[in-house]
């Protein structure tokens, strides 16, 4: 069974076709500028040679026929029409409380998914044009909608109301969602594997680290707790998003600076972070760079962050009674040796004892702690597309 996924921004298109036999990537790629002059396609088949195609793709099915033509090419296609897909698997980042579950894609869904544009205006509405123009061009294809917030409609009640009169709740549906559930949940499965037990046995956190950073307390496979809440400006702060914040100063830079509502909102989701502290860069790597330069906004960006995801380490250790492990991926996670031992520093009175031998790797799985440490540090590389095209093959072999 092959089986194509699709990540759909404003005015981009990520995918995988993914051969499920053995679970290996056949090709991937990314259609970027879509909408926007300059459009192009960046195809990379297995064990091949990147291929760009530059033409104008005006909409995302422009986009999708550029990438149909990509897989079914003579000369660096992966395959030899269409009709070897036999499905589709959409990421959709808001499900809201309907969607605890992925679920096969059809009208009553995709009007669902039109309700929560609302609460997801930047992500849902890309998504449901992919979905859309997908429908369009392979209407006989079976289609599944993976959705970001799924895997933490576990969490207690406790755990995802929030302290405003009851009312809101009731009437709008505000409340902690969560997000970056797919990783989350592919990572601690992977967790699990590692250290040879069922996930079911464990008490896991993991984290999400990269320009947007979650955490998620997994307690016996379950989400119980995770960092970002209604939108994913909750939580860390990350590479440009504030993340936890007094909201009594929203109205404070209101009346200073005499600006509305609406550019609070653009300033806290796309100036703030890291890259508000810092003046540098949204990008650790750069922040990192300018820091050993003896930049000390640099500085004091990379220490909140690490202090912010102690706090939240704490807290869902506290909330689950103890840790298993601590589960490190995405970008950052994966990649900076160096965020991961702050990290872990000074926090043996959880048990957690991170190696610096071993922890001199990058983007491979890996135990990184020492002999003997209670709680174990774990180096797990996220799969966001690999879990989508299993929840897609396991939803179409049930029809």
């Amino acid at each position: 069974m092959k089986i194509l996924v699709i990540n759909c921004g404003s005015s981009s298109l990520k995918y995988q076709l993914i051969d499920m036999k053995n679970e290996e990537v056949i090709a991937k790629g990314l259609a970027e500028r879509i909408g926007i002059e300059g459009s192009v396609l960046k195809h990379q088949p297995k064990n091949s040679d990147k291929i760009t195609i530059e033409r104008p793709m005006p909409t995302h099915k422009e986009a999708l026929l550029t990438l149909v033509e990509a897989l079914t090419d003579k000369n660096y296609g992966v395959i030899k029409d269409m009709g070897e897909i036999s499905a589709v698997g959409h990421r959709v980042a808001h499900g809201g409380e309907k969607f605890a579950y992925s679920v096969m894609l059809d009208e009553d869904v995709i009007n669902s998914l039109r309700g929560y544009i609302e609460i997801a205006p930047l992500h849902n509405p890309p998504n449901i044009m992919g979905i859309e123009a997908c429908r369009h061009i392979m209407p006989d294809v079976p289609m599944v909608a993976v959705f970001d917030t799924a895997f933490h409609q576990t969490m207690p009640k406790e755990a995802y109301i929030y302290a405003l009169p009851y009312e809101y709740y009731e009437k709008y549906k505000i409340r902690r969602y969560g997000f970056h559930g797919t990783s989350h949940k592919y990572v601690s499965e992977r967790a699990a594997a590692m250290l040879g037990k069922p996930v079911s046995e464990l008490k896991l956190i993991t984290c999400h680290l990269g320009n947007g950073s979650s955490i998620a307390a997994v307690k016996y496979g379950k989400s119980v707790d995770t960092s970002m809440g209604f939108t994913p400006l909750e939580g860390l702060a990350m590479g440009t998003r504030c993340g936890d914040l007094d909201p009594a100063i929203i109205k404070y830079i209101s009346d200073k600076e005499t600006i509305s509502v609406a550019q609070i909102d653009g300033i806290l989701n796309k100036k703030s972070g890291v890259l508000g502290i810092s003046g540098v860069s949204s990008d650790f790597r750069d922040i990192e760079a300018a820091a050993l330069e003896g930049n000390e906004r640099a500085k004091l960006a990379l220490k909140v962050f690490v202090y912010r995801v102690k706090k939240y380490i704490g807290a869902y250790a506290a909330a689950m009674n103890g840790i298993d492990a601590v589960v490190f991926t995405a970008g950052l996670g994966e990649n900076s040796a160096e965020t991961r031992s702050k990290i872990c520093n000074d926090m043996s009175y959880l048990g957690i004892e991170l190696d610096d031998e071993k922890n001199n790797v990058r983007g491979m799985e890996a135990d990184l702690s020492k002999d003997g440490s209670k709680a174990k540090v774990l180096l797990v590389p996220t799969n966001e597309e690999l879990m989508i095209a299993r929840d897609t093959m396991r939803l179409v072999s049930k029809k």
